[in-house]
């Protein structure tokens, strides 16, 4: 059947192809190399649509703050005071109409290389997602591929006005940028910004720290956080126009979906107004909101957006529950807290933020998150995203140069990721293979059980009070009915289930015993007996599950 359950697969793009392993500390591009577009091959496209991928999303393809010089192809040079990492943040964007030189084969030609992309994968299968960054940009931002007839970012401000509705960035008025760091940083010349930029973290003074995104300048988009956050939306602010002209921009060129950086730092009114001029012409195009705050969920949502990360809720449950921090219970006080907008939260159990499954400072071992990502997948009818080498049990123990030993794959170095390199030469250890099978599994019985993509959820743990290291639920859709339990624990599990009255009642099952199939071993087939209010016995693999489907 064809895919109607998002399964979003995260590319670093400049990582996800480069096979070279010298990986040198603060490398260079040279030294370090750097994965290119024209690496996604028809081969290495079908081999990600396996494992039940819909949608990639290529990160940091946008041109942004680097200190390696194109200057020759008339590329502007960044000053390396304001620049993180030789490779520097895919977050720090320099030219919202351009693509990064990095990642291009033929410099010249890297806005065809991108489209070329945009349609190898559409015909493999898959849509495109890449980031729209709207919240900041790089300190020396300046676009030279801009369409003719549209002014730059800053470009028409009066730097002697704080805050102007009409203004592209916030300032200090008669204060030179000062951060805490060398502003030479190698160079003969200082880098000079005077009056000095808001920076992108809401720090409106011209003096950031080193916890700061003292690389970024803030965007304004009519919020005078001055006088405490007041609104001037009216007239259109200019930010508003120069933003959602971007975004035409790139949907023209084919793709599929944005996933917008920090949305929240962001007014929802921008989002109603831009979302609503995209889906204007392009209606199928969708929008994923990388917002943190519970409380404002359904106002970003009735802002146009169509999925919102769920972190502090789903993705911190799960990361503790793993941890054995929390009972199992606690899932279901997660999916509770948004069940009336539980088709729009985007279920994750890594991305480039957060630590690797596999690192010493999450779970040591990708193993140990196989009944999460089993609750992720099969809960409900949302979307799921994963982190490329997150299937290979990648541990992200690396320190790259500015990315330190912090248990994440960087965003700032040149670099390559381990399992993606020997993935790609068939040089997987025995238990990497067995944990890349099981996400193959998984992601695939997520994407092709109606019970999953249409059907509706039933948790049973209120049933089942002493069960703290399982999860269990049902799934039924029409004829097809699926019982899922996944162990935490890392013993076997021999689990008596009660089954509830309501549970018949509410999927319409009838009392009988079931032949069962567990979709994810390969077991011989099992009679599992239904009653209202009895117990259904099951075994379940240590740091494991079972899903049955029963017929």
């Amino acid at each position: 059947m064809a895919l109607n359950k998002l399964i979003i697969y995260q590319i670093f793009t400049r990582l996800y192809t480069n096979r070279n392993t010298t990986r040198k500390q603060n490398g260079t591009i040279e030294e370090n190399g750097c994965g290119k577009l024209n690496d996604f091959t028809p081969a290495v496209l079908r081999h990600i649509r396996q494992m039940g991928v819909s949608h990639i999303w290529y990160t940091g393809v946008l041109r942004h703050a680097t200190m390696t010089d194109y200057s020759a192809y008339g590329i502007p040079r960044q000053h390396p005071a304001v620049v993180k990492g030789r490779a520097g943040s895919p977050y720090a964007i320099t030219d919202y109409y351009d693509i990064d030189p990095d990642l291009a084969e033929d410099v010249e030609h890297r806005m065809q290389e991108f489209e070329q992309l945009v349609e190898r994968t559409h015909k493999a299968g898959m849509k495109v997602i890449i980031d729209f960054v709207p919240n900041h940009v790089a300190r020396q931002y300046k676009s030279i591929a801009k369409p003719s007839g549209v002014s730059d970012l800053g470009a028409g401000d009066n730097p002697g006005m704080g805050f102007s509705p009409q203004n592209n960035f916030y300032y200090c008025p008669g204060q030179r940028f000062t951060p805490y760091f060398d502003l030479y940083h190698g160079e003969k010349e200082p880098y000079i910004e005077e009056p000095a930029k808001a920076t992108g973290n809401d720090c409106f003074h011209n003096a950031p720290g080193k916890n700061d995104w003292y690389e970024t300048v803030k965007l304004c988009y009519g919020v005078d956080y001055y006088a405490g956050r007041v609104g001037h939306f009216d007239p259109v602010p200019d930010t508003w126009l120069k933003m959602t002209a971007i975004l035409m921009f790139w949907a023209s060129k084919g793709i599929d979906g944005f996933r917008c950086d920090m949305a929240e730092m962001v007014p929802a009114e921008f989002w109603a107004y831009a979302t609503g001029q995209v889906k204007q012409q392009y209606p199928e195009l969708v929008f994923i909101g990388e917002v943190y705050n519970p409380a404002e969920y359904r106002r970003y949502l009735a802002s146009g957006f169509d999925y919102l990360y769920d972190k502090v809720g789903m993705y911190d449950t799960l990361f503790q529950v793993i941890r054995h921090q929390q009972s199992t219970h606690a899932v279901t006080g997660a999916w509770q807290q948004t069940d009336d907008i539980r088709q729009h939260m985007l279920y994750f159990l890594e991305n480039h933020d957060e630590l690797r499954i596999a690192s010493d400072f999450f779970a040591a071992n990708g193993r140990r998150g196989i009944p999460a990502l089993v609750v992720s997948t099969l809960l409900q009818q949302n979307p799921f995203m994963l982190y490329a080498g997150q299937e290979y049990g990648e541990r992200g123990m690396d320190q790259e140069g500015f990315s330190g030993h912090d248990g994440r794959t960087t965003i700032f170095d040149y670099w390559s990721v381990d399992t993606l390199c020997r993935a790609a030469q068939h040089q997987l250890t025995d238990a990497e293979q067995q944990l890349y099978g099981q996400y193959m599994k998984v992601l695939n019985i997520a994407t092709s059980e109606a019970a999953v993509t249409q059907g509706d959820s039933y948790d049973l743990m209120y049933v089942n009070p002493s069960c703290h290291r399982q999860y269990m639920f049902l799934r039924r859709y029409k004829r097809q009915l699926l019982l899922v339990v996944a162990n935490f624990d890392e013993a076997d599990a021999d689990v008596s289930i009660c089954v509830p009255a309501h549970a018949f009642e509410f999927l319409g099952l009838r009392e009988k015993c079931y032949t069962a199939t567990d979709l994810l071993g390969d077991a011989p087939t099992v009679e599992l007996p239904f009653t209202k209010d009895g117990s259904v016995r099951v075994s379940v693999p240590a740091l494991g599950a079972v899903v049955y489907k029963l017929k």
